[in-house]
């Protein structure tokens, strides 16, 4: 019986030609850590150190103080007055093990917050620095920078914005209440991956008050360079901000359809600074 043709007979030295790795190719469409390839049993060098090289940049970003003076300058130069204010929680050890002291406000935050209100507003916006204080120092100030063309066009009535440190999402709903506001969009730091450090998250709460639950809130994450640009993110903030407003509610009763809108071919437009 004669010899197939398939070219892959040991017997006969046929070895097939090997095929290009189909993991190589997908490699290159995500961060995620696929394809490292093997030495022996274990990892190559290059992907233990590429690993531990995330996890000390991840560890970093979680326990880096906020810049509070860098972001209260920028904040003011885009034409907004600020307020600084701290949560219950006094350190960052005591912050990472007590999230609910990230969820209320220093009494000192709570007296300036009382002392700033000048009546009611539609929108309050809150700079935490959460779980990554290096996503906000990243993406905070285009983000903002982005979406105050909308505020403009809108016509919508602001509060100070409030500068939070050792801030949980909660800590919003407390500063809201104080400030008199409609809404409060909580731009803080996300809890750092292996591959996104710097991602920043907004949450949208209407009706701020201590109490709120995370289902009553929407959440545009993953705001950096290779997730929402600050333009697509200010977009889809000024999409939801409209509709909270109009219906009084956010969270599963507020279901996001800007994304339709960018689907169709309808990017973000570009609006003039104000």
């Amino acid at each position: 019986m004669s010899g197939g043709g398939d070219g892959d007979d040991p017997v006969r030295g046929n070895w097939r030609t090997p095929t290009r790795d189909p993991w190589a190719d997908l490699a290159r469409l995500t961060p995620a850590r696929i394809a490292l390839g093997r030495t022996g049993a274990s990892l190559p060098t290059r992907e233990v150190l590429a690993f531990a090289l995330a996890h000390g940049r991840a560890r970093d970003a979680v326990h880096a103080p906020l810049d509070t003076g860098r972001l209260d300058a920028g904040i003011r130069t885009l034409g907004f007055a600020t307020v600084q204010v701290a949560s219950a929680a006094a350190t960052r050890e005591i912050y990472l093990r007590r999230p609910d002291l990230g969820r209320t406000l220093a009494p000192e935050g709570r007296a300036a917050l009382v002392s700033a209100a000048s009546g009611p507003a539609d929108l309050a916006l809150v700079v935490a620095d959460g779980l990554s204080a290096t996503a906000v120092h990243a993406q905070a100030i285009a983000l903002i920078a982005a979406f105050r063309p909308w505020i403009a066009k809108q016509g919508w009535s602001t509060a100070p914005v409030v500068i939070a440190t050792q801030a949980r999402v909660a800590l919003g709903d407390e500063v809201g209440a104080l400030l008199q506001v409609r809404v409060c969009a909580m731009l803080i730091g996300e809890r750092p991956g292996l591959s996104s450090p710097d991602s920043l998250g907004i949450y949208l709460t209407a009706g701020p008050r201590v109490g709120r639950t995370d289902a009553e809130r929407n959440c545009i994450s993953n705001v950096r360079a290779e997730g929402l640009s600050p333009e697509v993110a200010a977009f889809k903030l000024a999409f939801l901000m409209r509709a909270a407003l109009a219906r009084g509610v956010t969270g599963v009763a507020l279901k996001d359809e800007s994304d339709t809108l960018l689907v169709e071919g309808r990017p973000p437009p570009r609006l003039p600074a104000p």
